[in-house]
């Protein structure tokens, strides 16, 4: 059974920091490509940043670049999220996306939810 679970979210205040895992099972994770969005309420889904299944190479849109990093480890079958500096408009929900190098398999985890607010 493939499985995504996206986890630590949560409400932190504006400037704080959190920091997000997605750990997957059920698949080869090595062999994804992977991504973070999110979804804001009453908004569309963001895509907003991504990592090659090697883990060298990297995307951020740029309402993140700067406060954001993504990384993973294959060995744990692991991505993360570490985000700085947040700010009010970072509030959505947040889910992990993985899809496979040159196919159309992909697979979405459940979100968790992050608040941003004082």
């Amino acid at each position: 059974e493939v499985q995504l679970v996206a986890s630590g979210g949560g409400l932190v205040q504006p400037v704080g920091s959190l920091r997000l895992s997605c750990v997957s099972s059920g698949f080869t994770f090595g062999n994804y490509d992977m991504t973070w969005v999110r979804q804001a309420p009453g908004k569309g889904a963001e895509w907003f940043s991504e990592i090659d299944a090697s883990g060298r190479n990297t995307f951020y849109a740029d309402s993140v670049k700067g406060r954001f990093t993504i990384s993973r480890d294959n060995a744990k079958n692991t991505m993360y999220l570490q985000m700085n500096r947040l700010r009010d408009e970072d509030t959505a929900t947040y889910y992990c996306y993985a899809r496979l190098i040159g196919s159309n398999t992909e697979y979405w985890g459940q979100g968790t939810q992050v608040t941003v607010s004082s």
